[in-house]
């Protein structure tokens, strides 16, 4: 292995669970409103997603129009049942709620989902200031009745949520060589269609 690799990766590691600590030793919290939002059963709020847990996850997600944010909820989708053994997760999107059932369906997604509608909760609640549709995550406690925003990250291109990055880069590929697709079927030349290829979309 090159060395210089090596050196970067150990740095990388040390660097990453400095973050960690930093993280782990964070007390400032905010407390937040108990926003409103739209399921497919009708409205809820902040507070009952927490569905009797004291920590609640919400990935905020740019909707079925983000592929990038079906990447990375893909890839979330994976370690759902552990987060859940122990916090609460939601998928938060702009998308009204039949619309997010659909596109979760597609994707086999098993989110909890809820709709923010483009409204207060993201414009107040976004990951980068200024910003009200930027995916990331937000980590929010319960806290007799309060609920407290106590972190939050950015999704983005070669973060540490998504691995699928690092992966690539050992192939050489790097973020501006490759885009996450819905699907990656490529259908037959119209010639090579043994069906004519009458009404083909």
């Amino acid at each position: 292995m090159n060395s210089e690799i090596q050196e970067l990766e150990e740095q990388i590691a040390d660097l990453t669970a400095k973050l960690a600590k930093l993280r782990q030793q964070s007390a400032e919290a905010t407390e937040v409103p108990n926003y409103s939002l739209q399921t497919t059963t009708g409205a809820t709020d902040l507070a009952s997603l927490f569905c009797g847990k004291s920590v609640l996850f919400a990935i905020h997600n740019m909707g079925q129009g983000c592929r990038y944010c079906t990447l990375w909820a893909d890839g979330l989708n994976g370690f759902l049942p552990h987060l859940e053994d122990r916090f609460s997760v939601v998928l938060l999107s702009k998308d009204a709620p039949e619309v997010q059932q659909r596109f979760a369906h597609s994707r086999g997604w098993r989110f909890r989902m809820a709709s923010h509608g483009g409204g207060a909760y993201i414009s107040e609640q976004s990951v980068t200031p200024g910003e009200d549709n930027m995916p990331g995550l937000v980590c929010y406690r319960l806290d007799k009745g309060r609920i407290l925003r106590t972190a939050s990250a950015v999704f983005g291109p070669g973060d540490l949520f998504c691995s699928i990055w690092h992966i690539l880069s050992l192939a050489g590929i790097g973020e501006d060589d490759w885009t996450p697709q819905y699907g990656y079927w490529k259908r037959p030349e119209p010639a090579k269609m043994d069906d004519g290829a009458h009404n083909l979309q």
